[in-house]
């Protein structure tokens, strides 16, 4: 039976409300999912009252709410798994104050990363842990899922830098969690428990984030080694002798091969690393001392990019999903990995994903944020063929697996979403998850808020 939407375009203004069939396809899947579940309507809420009304009316009818931003998840966050209403959050897209004395930025959640860069930047401020991917996402998105990128060796993830949030709750009362003031021991966390709820526990409707002063001195580029194992030993060097860089960049044989292709760049098809160090003085003391690091491990060559050979190089490691995308139209990635693991097991688990890549007899390039001992593995099958399939999966979950027996968790920065859910009592424990749900029925007993995400399906 269709949705009777009469209660929400009662409720909400001309165009906030639609069934058309291309909105609900759009928002029936994100970027990492093929195929999804259609919504039976999306809404487009403008204000943190409007986002009340919505879900208070959902709530007292049992229909599920999936709140919705840019689509660019890769685990399903956003993906409305029984149905109901996708809740769009794109239109709250409002910079509502920025107090540079107090390096503070009010948002709402639909703003998306280069407005947050545009309006810090005006007074030579920025948002340190913004992701990689932070020019397609918004910041609600990055709360939700609990997003970190690049920078995290230096500054931390996302997390580290919110200090309040405004909350919608299932039943449409409205909560702050956290403080403006830079510490606060008053209460429960509630901040923290809303960061990477996935919006399972709420919706969040204004954030303020912490900006910190733009570095003076900014140098980057890359590493060149024989061979992968030479460049995951050297990353771990370079961290656990404190080296102060602000990014450290690990990437394949193979990475290095697709993104060639991809961009047209002329990286060298060999493993190499990309470093970026951030410092308001003695920056090139810093550069020196990672150097004398690297070439420790058998490194081939240590150049320094001016700035516009470094923004081609950064480039050319952002397009990396792109790229193992599009490198074979026969193949394509099976799951996205993003294991993170502590910084003295990397090296090894690099090494045992490209065994494992050999044992199944399948490509499974391999790059991402090494100095926090973040992996993005990408399994490559032809969907068609169901022994590939089989391997692909196999090949996947025990990576997933391995990181969690060394003391690493199955998602770094993706999030549980749909995709990781069946690792989630296993990295863990089962009391720990039951507390988990515990906590889910205290704030949204009638389960409406984005079900079928994070938890196991119960027996």
């Amino acid at each position: 039976m269709a949705l009777d939407t009469t209660f929400l375009t009662d409720s909400l203004g001309d165009g906030q409300v639609t069934t058309g069939e291309d909105a609900l396809e759009e928002h029936s899947t994100d970027w990492g999912t093929a195929t999804g579940t259609l919504p039976d309507a999306v809404v487009y809420p403008k204000t943190t009252e409007e986002v009340a009304t919505v879900l208070s009316a959902a709530n007292d009818r049992g229909i599920p709410v999936t709140p919705y931003a840019a689509g660019t998840g890769l685990e399903g966050n956003a993906v409305p798994a029984e149905g109901g209403i996708s809740m769009d959050l794109t239109r709250m897209n409002d910079v509502l104050d920025i107090r540079p004395e107090d390096f503070q930025i009010d948002l709402q959640p639909g703003v998306m990363g280069p407005a947050i860069e545009e309006a810090a930047g005006e007074h030579g401020l920025f948002f340190p842990p913004l992701p990689s991917s932070g020019d397609i996402s918004t910041i609600g998105g990055m709360i939700a899922n609990s997003a970190s990128g690049m920078q995290t060796v230096k500054y931390g993830e996302v997390a580290d830098w919110v200090l309040e949030l405004e909350v919608v709750l299932a039943d449409g009362s409205v909560i702050k969690a956290g403080s403006k003031a830079v510490k606060t021991s008053s209460g429960y966390n509630l901040r923290d428990l809303m960061i990477g709820s996935e919006g399972t526990l709420g919706v969040v409707t204004r954030a303020t984030l912490e900006l910190a002063g733009r570095p003076e001195q900014i140098k980057g580029g890359r590493a060149l080694f024989p061979d992968l194992d030479s460049a995951s030993a050297a990353v771990t060097d370079v961290i656990q002798s404190g080296v102060d860089v602000a990014k450290i960049e690990l990437i394949d044989q193979e990475s290095a091969m697709m993104s060639n292709a991809y961009t047209g760049a002329d990286m060298p098809d060999s493993p190499m690393v990309f470093l970026e160090f951030h410092a308001n003085h003695g920056i090139d003391e810093e550069i020196d001392f990672c150097r004398s690091i690297l070439e420790t491990h058998d490194c081939i060559e240590f150049e320094m990019a001016d700035e516009e050979r470094m923004g081609d190089l950064w480039q050319a490691r952002k397009d990396l999903a792109f790229a193992v995308r599009s490198w074979d139209p026969d193949r394509q990635p099976l799951h996205p990995g993003d294991i993170t693991v502590p910084i003295s097991k990397y090296g090894a688990l690099v090494k045992e994903i490209k065994e494992l890549g050999e044992k199944y007899d399948l490509m499974t390039p391999c790059f991402g944020h090494a100095g926090d001992g973040n992996i993005h593995y990408t399994v490559l099958v032809d969907t068609d063929d169901e022994d590939q399939l089989a391997r692909g999966e196999k090949l996947y979950a025990e990576v997933v697996d391995r990181a969690i027996e060394v003391g690493g968790t199955a998602t770094g920065e993706h999030g549980i979403g749909q995709g990781k859910r069946k690792f989630l009592i296993s990295e863990h424990g089962e009391q720990t998850v039951a507390a988990m749900r515990s906590i889910k029925d205290a704030l949204d007993p009638n389960g409406i808020l984005n079900p079928g995400k994070i938890f196991p399906d119960e027996e």
